[in-house]
């Protein structure tokens, strides 16, 4: 009897791929260690993800905002290579870094969907307005299609 050929099978071996959401805030640097630590064990890839805004009250008013996301991720990626650079010969951890465009919720969604990951990992929200919209890491809970770390 033949063996059926199978196809993408979320985490049947421990995490492979692992998402985590950078913005550039404390808690999301944070979960990005975190992510990084639990990449390094489980000998997973790190995909370390910022997503760009599409338009924020700033664009209405003409600010390039454009510009601005960019460079907040290229900040970002800066920031990431230094703190590998830090630890090489110590550990090393597999890691890629991704940009998406959307809001900070669909844009994790489509990037864990697209990079088929087994763990996402983002940090507590620091904004008060997550009281009336709910914050992406719960709404990520809820979604229920990922093991999800919340790390504050």
């Amino acid at each position: 009897m033949r063996e059926q050929p199978r196809g993408f099978e979320r985490g049947t071996d421990g995490p492979k791929v692992i998402v985590a959401g950078v913005d550039g805030s404390e808690s999301s640097l944070r979960a990005a260690s975190y992510a990084s630590g639990l990449a390094r064990r489980q000998n997973a890839l790190l995909a370390l993800v910022y997503v760009q805004p599409l338009m924020t009250a700033g664009a209405a008013f003409g600010v390039p905002v454009a510009d601005t996301t960019g460079e907040i991720a290229e900040g970002l990626v800066a920031e990431i290579r230094q703190a590998t650079e830090r630890v090489r010969g110590i550990w090393a951890v597999r890691w890629e870094f991704h940009t998406f465009r959307g809001d900070p919720y669909n844009g994790l969604v489509t990037a864990a969907d697209e990079l088929k990951a087994d763990a996402v990992v983002v940090g507590a929200s620091e904004s008060a307005g997550h009281r009336i919209v709910g914050s992406v890491a719960v709404r990520l809970v809820k979604a229920g299609r990922w093991p999800v770390t919340v790390v504050p």
